[in-house]
């Protein structure tokens, strides 16, 4: 019955997740005025999300069914190898959002000497991390195998040896603490920069380039709230594996905290209709069959704007 439970789940979210991405993709392509460097990082999120979605749940989905793990060896090496290597460049796309809402909002002079080749080196180092940590265990740190409920694949908890350990402490450092410390310090920042703007006198009629930049700047903080909710189970798992026993780790425990990571990619798209006013009013002109001239320029700007625009907008 758990494993039906689970596949139901699985089934459910992966068509989910991979219909509204598949949306947001196409708001994307379809809208140029969507097109930024800003929201690159955005559509690489996404194509991460379709990833995990289209590999990882019916991979799992499809052993719950079957009762264990049906893929054999090399099948739980290439399921555990891509989820590890999309969710660590989701971690790092979003740590690159935050830096880039902390330069746009905190910092507008440095944000301005922001090129294409400055975004296509955060985006390229997001995916290199993720593969970097995907490679690791296939070359013999640490190893990937069944979790013990048998049905899915993921690092081997099991053999809680020095290497084990190393790899595990390094990844959480690396892909949870650290990208989470950069959040956290990025966000507080903005935050403070856009209550100061907001409570300076004469600021009733506020520039709209700001609240365009403030509207993006909720987005991203939801992203990060619901990041905080889908990796701690998985790296208070790891970590407990670590320091702890692996075989005194419940068996419900050991498939609810993964199952939280995948569900990021569920998230995301929600967080995009719900949060941002432009990206929910390009959806539905495209669910319209609209084409980008025929939407209100006022209503439709870009999701980022000018970085002159902006310093305009503060002073």
């Amino acid at each position: 019955m758990e494993h039906n439970i689970v596949a139901t789940y699985l089934i459910t979210a992966g068509v989910l997740s991979i219909l509204s991405n598949v949306i947001v993709l196409g708001i994307f392509i379809k809208y140029k005025e969507l097109r930024t460097p800003t929201n690159a990082i955005i559509i690489n999120l996404a194509v991460t999300d379709i990833g995990v979605s289209s590999i990882g749940y019916p991979m799992s989905a499809a052993s719950d069914l079957h009762g264990r793990w049906k893929f054999g060896y090399t099948g739980c090496q290439v399921y555990a190898g891509l989820n590890i290597f999309f969710g660590m460049a989701s971690i790092g796309l979003l740590t690159a959002v935050a830096v880039d809402r902390y330069l746009t909002i905190c910092r507008p002079d440095a944000g301005s000497s922001r090129t294409t080749h400055t975004y296509v080196s955060m985006i390229l180092g997001a995916w290199t991390n993720g593969l970097f940590w995907a490679l690791m265990p296939i070359s013999g740190w640490a190893s990937y195998a069944p979790d013990p409920t048998g049905a899915t694949c993921t690092v081997n908890w099991r053999r809680n040896d020095t290497f084990f350990v190393s790899y595990t402490m390094t990844v959480v450092a690396v892909n949870f603490i650290v990208p989470l410390t950069v959040m956290c310090y990025c966000y507080f920042r903005v935050a403070r920069s856009i209550g100061c703007h907001t409570t300076r006198p004469g600021t009733e009629t506020l520039n709209r380039d700001w609240l365009d930049q403030v509207d993006v700047t909720k987005m991203s903080v939801m992203m990060i709230l619901m990041f905080l909710v889908a990796w701690s189970p998985y790296s208070i798992v790891c970590l407990w594996a670590s320091f702890g026993d692996p075989e005194k780790i419940p068996p419900s425990v050991a498939i609810t905290a993964p199952l939280f990571a995948k569900s990021s990619t569920l998230y995301n798209p929600c967080i995009y209709v719900i949060a941002n006013k432009k990206f929910r009013r390009a959806m539905f002109a495209m669910f319209k069959c609209q084409t980008h001239q025929a939407m209100s320029v006022t209503r439709v700007l870009p999701m980022e704007v000018p970085q002159d625009s902006l310093a305009s907008g503060r002073n």
